[in-house]
């Protein structure tokens, strides 16, 4: 579930108002937009996914509510983790993810 936009972070281009498919996202002109419908989320990460600042935390539970901190997601490098995991931003790269993935399945053992 969506849990925080970044005030310090967010820089007002609204793609997570226009990319939620569930209407989450109020946009105040001028400003961060804001969480306006919460129970509608999705947990679906496409608003983290496509944020361009790392703005937005969107926890893995669609169901319960977390207690957020954002100085304490900034130190863990969980702000963007999605989007990262993805590949995309500034320093990622798709075959960078494919080694790890690799790496990955040689440790597992996957004959995949």
């Amino acid at each position: 579930m969506i849990e925080l936009v970044s005030q310090s972070r967010c820089v007002a281009c609204d793609v997570c108002v226009s990319v939620c498919p569930t209407n989450v996202f109020d946009a105040v002109p001028g400003n961060a937009p804001v969480i306006a419908r919460r129970e509608d989320c999705q947990t679906c990460f496409i608003c983290e996914a496509h944020c361009p600042a790392d703005a937005l935390y969107v926890a893995s539970s669609a169901y319960e509510r977390e207690t957020v901190d954002e100085a304490a997601l900034v130190a863990t490098n969980r702000l963007g983790h999605y989007r990262r995991g993805l590949g995309w931003g500034k320093g990622n790269s798709v075959p960078a993810l494919v080694k790890e993935l690799g790496e990955l399945r040689d440790k597992v053992g996957s004959p995949y």
